[in-house]
């Protein structure tokens, strides 16, 4: 499916974008996206597998980041070809816009990195589908200007994502105006659910969470119209080499679906 029409049957469709943190390994891949496939098509989801080839804001030097380019792009593309998904995920630096276009359908700007001109004027330039994630510091009404920088450069097939707001210090706090404002632009607005349990760098070297809270996060921002939801899950997220505390089990994950399917 090319980016209009994917983007079109998004905006049109509530749609679901998840996965795991971060590649870990090609079989984990592969059983993830299998399964969350048979629950998003039973329950008439349209789906976007989502996964990370590198973490690049990882919290201490030592912590697990990922395959790298050449090989996650390679188990995204074989996830990709086996199970006719489209697939996203993250961008850090603008060199990275041409290869991983050549895979990935929908690229997502990190929300630490939303104000980052190059690397939005770089995204925008590939003609895929930009899904720019809201920082932690940046009021939802002011996620116009990267908006307006993708849209000059070309591109105006973009979609927004709340993921929580700074709140004192090492936690984060949803307030849910921020979706109403953003979804004023009139672009497709996404709700973070499992980074928005988040609790930044609360473990010392890693960020820890609470995991608990997704399911409510999913029915508040379904309660307030969003257009799409965004899940990390994991078979075993208490073994996983990134962000296991926010993430959902694979075996309850059809369950919060549920609460959220369209009637």
């Amino acid at each position: 499916m090319n980016s209009e029409k994917l983007y079109k049957k998004l905006k049109e469709k509530k749609f679901i974008i998840s996965g795991p943190c971060v590649i870990e390994n090609e079989s984990m891949i592969m059983h993830l996206a299998e399964s969350i496939k048979k629950m998003t098509d039973e329950l008439d989801f349209t789906y976007i597998f989502k996964a990370s080839f590198d973490k690049a804001n990882r919290t201490s030097l030592d912590s697990y980041r990922g395959p790298g380019l050449e090989e996650g792009l390679r188990i995204l593309e074989r996830v990709k070809k086996e199970f006719n998904l489209p697939i996203t995920t993250d961008i850090h630096e603008s060199c990275q816009a041409k290869p991983l276009a050549e895979v990935v359908d929908i690229l997502q700007i990190p929300a630490f990195l939303c104000r980052q001109t190059d690397l939005l004027i770089a995204t925008a330039k590939t003609d895929k589908i930009i899904n720019i994630k809201k920082a932690q510091f940046l009021d939802g009404k002011d996620m116009i200007h990267p908006v307006i920088k993708v849209k000059e450069s070309g591109n105006d097939k973009i979609m927004l994502t709340e993921r929580g707001s700074m709140f004192g210090l090492g936690n984060l706090v949803v307030d849910f105006r921020q979706i109403i404002d953003m979804k004023e632009f009139g672009y497709p607005v996404i709700m973070d659910v499992t980074h928005s349990t988040q609790k930044p760098s609360s473990l010392g070297g890693t960020s820890g969470g609470d995991r608990k809270y997704a399911p409510y996060m999913a029915k508040l921002a379904n309660a307030v119209g969003v257009d799409g939801f965004f899940f990390e899950v994991h078979e075993d997220p208490e073994e996983a080499l990134s962000d296991g505390p926010n993430m959902v089990y694979l075996k309850y994950f059809k369950e919060i679906l549920k609460s959220i399917k369209p009637k």
